[in-house]
């Protein structure tokens, strides 16, 4: 357990519920939402023990905010890029074919200390923590916290949707120029704005079209289940493709290539981009280097 902040609660101060007392004391925790969630995770104490969120301050009680990470993090030594890092976030470039988190050793999140540094902020986190996901065979940006003020400041960022995404795909098809894909996932509304970068012909897809991806809404396989739905299925996905059109070993076409966002220290814009799998480029060029010979 360690300690990211402490407080004694001094003499003839007004009744409060602890809840509503611990924003005062903890701004590095910015929300109601925030200081209940840290409460119901066990995260605040009072006078070193779990507190309810509708328990009363006392004088001379004594209110901990700590960091429940009790293991020594597994370090998994696996190269990732990091594309930025600074004292509490940093953006990695999540390889295909790894998981972010979950139970097994090889996932993104136990390779990260391999690569970032801890924060040396009072309230830096043990082991960093990726702010959102990204599928397995995915690749491309991923946003991590490295303080406990980064990963709550960034999540609510996502929750109120003021972080912009931009994905880079090929699906199969000839897609319209640009467009806006609209359908409910398990129930919840899921948006995705698309415009076609350019297209090529194929042999065994007829059309094959490199597009930009903007999710709107951040549903599970969103973009993956919105372009097989709407009939342009992204190249590669062996769960939502087309059967027999799907490349063997090639991998899935989609990858995370722009994320802005805010700085959950300073406040200022933060934009970070990368360039997509060369593997897109040498594909499209083949396949259309095959069309045309067969045109010959």
């Amino acid at each position: 357990m360690k300690i990211l902040q402490s407080h004694i609660v001094p003499p003839n101060i007004p009744s409060e519920r602890i809840s509503e007392y611990a924003r005062k004391i903890f701004p590095n925790i910015p929300s109601r939402k925030g200081i209940k969630k840290a409460i119901l995770r066990n995260e605040i104490l009072l006078n070193g023990k779990p507190v309810e969120t509708g328990r009363w301050v006392q004088p001379g009680n004594q209110i901990d905010w700590i960091d429940l990470e009790l293991k020594t993090p597994k370090i998994l030594q696996l190269k990732l890029e990091v594309v930025f890092e600074d004292e509490y976030l940093a953006v990695i470039n999540k390889p295909a074919g790894i998981i972010v988190s979950g139970n097994q050793f090889r996932t993104v999140e136990n390779a990260l200390l391999y690569n970032i540094s801890k924060s040396t902020e009072k309230d830096g986190l043990r082991k960093p923590r990726a702010v959102h996901r990204l599928d397995s065979p995915t690749s491309g940006l991923l946003l991590v916290a490295k303080t406990a003020l980064a990963h709550l400041k960034l999540s609510q960022q996502f929750e109120a949707k003021t972080i912009s995404k931009k994905y880079q795909a090929i699906v199969i098809g000839d897609i319209d120029e640009e467009g806006v894909l609209e359908k409910s996932i398990d129930g919840k509304r899921a948006l995705t704005h698309f415009k076609k970068i350019k297209r090529v012909p194929s042999l065994k897809n007829k059309w094959l079209s490199l597009v930009h991806l903007f999710p709107q809404t951040g549903r599970t396989h969103q973009l993956r289940i919105h372009l097989s739905d709407f009939g342009f299925p992204i190249l590669g996905d062996a769960m939502y493709g087309k059967e027999g059109l799907i490349l063997k070993r090639k991998g899935l076409f989609l990858c995370a290539v722009e994320l802005i966002f805010s700085h959950p220290k300073t406040g200022k814009r933060v934009e970070v981009k990368i360039n997509a799998p060369q593997k897109y480029e040498t594909l499209l060029r083949r396949e259309e280097r095959r069309w045309q010979k067969y045109q010959s």
